[in-house]
């Protein structure tokens, strides 16, 4: 499998590309339309075609760019079939795996960071998006985020693959690019080290986030499949706008 993890600053989203080395088709997990131009060429340069869009949720912090790469090159967008978006193409459910020529991902759903999200296993590796992050994990007061319902997500499913398999999550803000389950389990200072749920409740009950800048206008863009607002505040229009750079993890 060709693998190439991609990061944009501006979000401190990373963005996975998976191409098959048979068929030379390719997917893109939780792209972003900022990066658009860095992806299309990534893929030219790797000589993949892009086949299709993969996104974990509903994102708050950016605008997927699913529809933009299905306007640009046919790729079809895949998305959780819990949301029921019109725009998806292919409506993704646990259980059934979701194959791009020889690459193979298994679709679990991690419910708790919002009610639809999903995690992607791929053989030595699971796509975590917003559920579990390298020491830390998704804020759960918004997008009907459930700290107990994180928490069993996190250690009934994430937690119970094998120690060995690579934890690549959909952001970080340190620098770090890959971690483990078991480093996870171990480390994590939110729900790792044998946390029970009660300690994971105080918590998240405590973390006192400030509001997201972007949510109010990513969620209802994201629902389209990625459309930017046209009435976005001048402060917040460079998250729509494209950047040429490849940043890879």
């Amino acid at each position: 499998m060709i693998f190439r993890q991609l990061f944009e600053p501006l979000s401190s989203t990373y963005t996975y590309l998976l191409g098959c080395e048979e068929t030379r088709r390719a997917v893109l997990i939780d792209p972003v339309i900022v990066a658009v131009e860095r992806d299309l060429v990534e893929l030219s340069q790797l000589g993949l075609t892009l086949t299709h869009t993969l996104d974990t949720h509903i994102h708050a912090d950016h605008i997927t760019a699913a529809l933009e790469l299905k306007k640009r090159v046919g790729s079809k967008i895949a998305a959780p079939a819990f949301d029921r978006l019109p725009c998806v193409d292919i409506g993704i459910e646990e259980g059934t795996p979701f194959q791009v020529g020889s690459i193979a991902l298994q679709p679990l759903h991690t419910p708790g960071h919002t009610a639809g999200h999903f995690a992607y296993l791929s053989a030595d590796r699971v796509f975590t998006g917003d559920a579990l992050l390298i020491g830390s994990c998704g804020r759960t007061d918004f997008q009907d985020g459930d700290a107990d319902t994180l928490y069993k997500s996190i250690t009934e499913k994430l937690y119970s693959l094998a120690d060995d398999v690579l934890v690549y999550p959909a952001h970080d803000y340190k620098n770090r690019h890959v971690s483990s389950i078991a480093q996870e389990k171990k480390c994590n200072p939110r729900i790792g080290q044998k946390r029970t749920l009660e300690e994971f409740r105080n918590i998240m009950a405590n973390l006192n986030l400030p509001y997201p800048k972007f949510i109010d206008y990513a969620v209802p863009g994201n629902k389209l499949c990625g459309v930017c607002p046209c009435d976005l505040p001048e402060k917040l229009k460079k998250y729509c706008q494209h950047m040429s750079g490849s940043q890879q993890g």
